[in-house]
């Protein structure tokens, strides 16, 4: 059975059982609130009533308040810089349809439990259970291989390190020596070679006052031979 009611200017088609969301009543959780039947289905046959079916009414309890989905409201004008955003959410009551025209709901009975089996006890012979405690002590050796295993690759893994790090060491010492002795040894030719040609711009200086002392006596000697 099916019947049309009328809420908040809003027509519902609602049947037993069913929960709908109407605008928002002055009723409290749990209270049963009554509508009159705008029109009644019943199977292949239907009363609409002027504007009420006489003698039926449609009962309903509530189920509490709440809010729907939020709605952006945005108002806006162009050319002039008008903007206005809003929300809102519209406040609903939740009925459970629970009769029409006297058809009350029911609820269906639980089916009976099945009884329970009594838990068969365990006969699990004596090899199993040397077997089930052989297990854990053949896991704890295991585990105890795996973690010696483990802890030799680590050790090798840090003694090679370190043996790559003392290598690397040497060979930057080795290779900083060298390159002093280099640069060293490059210096002191470079001494060298300025000594050297410090040397010979002496001995020219040296040959040149000689030479022009020499041609200097000679000139005097001949002009003295010449007075003379």
């Amino acid at each position: 059975m099916k019947a049309i009611i009328e809420t908040g200017s809003k027509q519902y088609t609602v049947a037993v059982g069913d929960k709908i969301h109407v605008e928002k009543l002055a009723v409290k959780a749990g209270e049963t609130v009554e509508f009159p039947a705008l029109a009644v289905i019943d199977g292949k046959a239907t009363k609409v009533g002027t504007p009420h079916v006489s003698g039926t009414s449609v009962t309903a309890k509530s189920l509490g308040d709440g809010k729907g989905k939020k709605v952006v409201v945005f108002k806006y004008k162009p050319k002039i810089g008008y903007r206005k955003k809003q929300g809102h959410r519209q406040p609903y009551t939740e009925l459970e349809i629970i009769s029409i025209g006297g058809v009350v709901k029911t609820k269906a009975a639980a089916p009976a439990e099945p009884a329970k089996e009594a838990p068969k006890a365990a006969s699990a012979p004596a090899e199993t259970k040397t077997a089930t405690a052989a297990k854990p002590a053949a896991a704890k050796t295991s585990t105890a291989a795996k973690a010696t295993t483990a802890a030799k690759t680590a050790t090798a893994a840090k003694t090679s390190t370190a043996a790559k790090s003392t290598t690397a060491k040497a060979t930057t010492t080795t290779k900083s020596t060298t390159a002093k002795a280099t640069t060293a040894a490059k210096t002191a030719d470079a001494a060298k070679k300025t000594t050297a040609a410090a040397k010979s711009t002496t001995a020219k200086t040296t040959a040149k006052s000689t030479a022009t002392k020499t041609t200097t006596a000679k000139k005097t000697t001949t002009a003295e031979k010449k007075e003379s």
